[in-house]
């Protein structure tokens, strides 16, 4: 039996092929078809897994060692995942052992620090940290920037980044973080770029680029953009509202 669709769903139908999100999906009656409520509840399980998941810190150290850089493991003052949820502001500070391993660190100055956070889902970090990097550091290495130790941090936020980049005397702090989960995008990625990382900082001296993953913003596209910003981080020495990201603009003209 042909199911029969409203006539003001027909005209979006076209649309689901270039989004996830839920949209021309009909109607029963005044509720939703079964297969799509389900279908629903399904991906607000993986939505709510992902917030709980954890970092496997052992196999990104592993995963990691092919750039051939020294591997941190950090975290913040944040105690367990209930407290990350209800405490922002500890998550965006370092534990004192975390300063203290800075602090006792032999760290001469670098261009990029850059830093692996959970953030709210540590499943994107797992699933997208790896493929971004493989197409990032090469570009940073070829172009003669000189990068810090990588840190792996535990339950952080994005803020946590100016402690480390200014523990590591870093010129620019690169925090790649677990993005608050969605319906669609369990597993989406967020690259926050801050110049002259310190504490204190606020998020309008951030840049962002967000929805990194195989099915939003690919790794090779989300690498030139990253890069981008860099450069012009580094040209312009600010970061955050007033860089403005024209890559798009040039490529037009």
């Amino acid at each position: 039996m042909k199911r029969n669709i409203p006539q003001e769903i027909e005209p979006l139908k076209a649309l689901q092929e270039f989004t996830s999100a839920r949209i021309a999906i009909g109607r029963v009656g005044t509720s939703i078809p079964l297969k799509q409520s389900l279908d629903f509840k399904l991906a607000h399980a993986h939505a709510r897994d992902a917030v709980y998941s954890v970092l496997n810190i052992d196999h990104l150290r592993e995963s990691l060692t092919r750039f051939e850089l020294p591997v941190l493991h950090l975290h913040s003052q944040v105690a367990d995942r209930r407290q990350y949820l209800q405490r922002p502001d500890l998550g965006r500070r370092l534990n004192q052992d975390s300063l203290d391993q800075l602090r006792d660190l032999t760290t001469v100055s670098s261009d990029i620090a850059i830093i692996v956070a959970d953030g709210l889902s540590a499943t994107a970090i797992t699933e997208n940290t790896l493929g971004l990097l493989k197409e990032l550091i090469p570009l940073l290495t070829t172009s003669n920037y000189k990068l810090a130790p990588i840190t792996l941090v535990e339950q952080g936020r994005v803020a946590i980044g100016d402690d480390i980049g200014y523990g590591l005397k870093a010129k620019l702090s690169l925090v790649l973080i677990g993005e608050r989960p969605g319906l669609s995008s369990a597993d989406s990625l967020g690259v926050y770029l801050t110049y002259k990382p310190k504490p204190g900082l606020t998020d309008e001296m951030r840049n962002c680029v967000s929805n990194i993953r195989p099915k939003g913003l690919t790794y090779k596209k989300a690498a030139k953009k990253i890069f981008y910003l860099i450069n012009e981080a580094f040209i312009r020495k600010l970061s955050g509202v007033e860089l403005k990201d024209n890559d798009g603009l040039l490529d037009a003209h």
